[in-house]
């Protein structure tokens, strides 16, 4: 008997929430999936709190059939994207039971985005290129990092199946804590001299740090293939979301003549706190993810954000800089107990990036890909 999938649009509470809880679902015989904090999920999609919708359209479907969601995705308009890339529409949040409910969520996403006037169709993206991005097609034996995509492992040859190709893959590098660096690695690390000076931020002004932070991100990275700069709304967003995580003795600001040159932050792997609570904090899951933050410990941490300004990254400081702060901030992360880091997402043909992961001990450790096709 053929069964009927029937995609629609999320439009009530009911099915937002449905919409939210379904990969927990789909996710239940996983013992490495982590269930993301159902307080962020609910934020990501808030019109009125995440600044990404202030330069976006976004429309969330659920796929059902007999009466059950089996799948969802989102389609995306990011103007800016546009304005820097042309029109280029996403997809994201992507989770389903088989290959027949991506085929029908992959056919909504094309009709609403070819409705307004995409040409290509890119993704997954959660919800932008700037949060979570790519589906994940190796390192599924590991758990996940924090703000990392865990996936089902039919979605990839899905979407191949439905003519979807290759666009770029990302990566991440597994970098132990106590592993010494190479030699070149030291090397590099002691050049920085002169007018360049290292420092942690000011937690006390922390949001104009994050601000300063993310000046070095955008610039670093303006030229990446992809890249769409966050706004000043967004950096402000994400430097509120940051502060209950952010420890100053994990990040490094690189400076010439006092501006800020360089910068990194790592922070503490939320995943390893909020295991097994299903996304959810009330009513004793908080005293678990706070025993183990502050009284267990975690052992890992993730590298999300780093970068070198372009005016100086061509030059032998700029390729020191990044080992300079690495090195900067090994100490404390030993210091307190971590074991491993995951550098995270670097694209495939950020060689420098690579070769600076690899040189302070990263192993490659997932990669994610992210999927584009034409839209006729």
């Amino acid at each position: 008997m053929v069964q009927t999938i029937k995609v629609v649009p999320v439009l009530t509470r009911r099915d937002r929430a449905l919409f939210m809880g379904l990969p927990d679902r789909l996710h239940a015989g996983d013992p490495l999936y982590v269930a993301p904090l159902m307080a962020h999920r609910r934020e990501m999609l808030d019109c009125a709190r995440n600044p990404y919708f202030c330069h976006a359209e976004v429309a969330l479907f659920l796929a059902w059939r007999h009466g059950q969601p089996v799948g969802r995705v989102s389609a995306q308009i990011d103007h800016n994207a546009v304005e820097r890339h042309g029109p280029v529409g996403h997809f994201g949040l992507l989770a389903a039971e088989d290959d027949d409910v991506v085929a029908a969520l992959m056919g909504a996403v094309e009709r609403f985005l070819a409705a307004r006037g995409m040409a290509r169709l890119l993704g997954p993206f959660n919800l932008s290129i700037n949060q979570e991005a790519g589906l994940l097609v190796d390192g599924r034996d590991t758990p996940p990092f924090m703000l990392t995509p865990h996936d089902l492992p039919h979605l990839g040859p899905a979407l191949e199946g439905l003519g979807y190709g290759k666009a770029r893959d990302l990566l991440a590098y597994a970098v132990p804590v106590d592993e010494t660096p190479t030699p070149l690695a030291r090397r590099l690390a002691g050049l920085p001299a002169g007018r360049l000076t290292l420092r942690p931020f000011r937690l006390g002004d922390l949001t104009a740090e994050i601000i300063r932070a993310l000046g070095v991100f955008n610039d670093a990275w303006r030229d990446n293939w992809g890249f769409v700069p966050l706004t000043e709304d967004e950096m402000r967003a994400l430097a509120v979301s940051l502060r209950p995580l952010l420890d100053e003795r994990m990040t490094c600001f690189a400076e010439m003549d006092g501006e800020p040159v360089g910068m990194i932050i790592a922070l503490p792997d939320l995943n390893e706190a909020i295991r097994g609570l299903k996304g959810r904090l009330m009513p004793l899951g908080w005293a678990k993810a706070l025993w183990r933050l502050k009284i267990k410990g975690l052992k890992g941490a993730r590298v999300p954000l780093m970068g070198v300004r372009r005016d100086v990254a061509g030059s032998a400081l700029g390729a020191a800089i990044p080992f300079a702060m690495v090195e900067a901030v090994r100490p404390h992360l030993r210091a307190q107990g971590y074991r491993r880091v995951e550098m995270s997402w670097i694209l495939e043909d950020n060689l420098p990036m690579r070769r600076m992961a690899e040189a302070v001990g990263g192993v490659m450790s997932k990669r994610w890909r992210l999927y584009e096709r034409a839209l006729q």
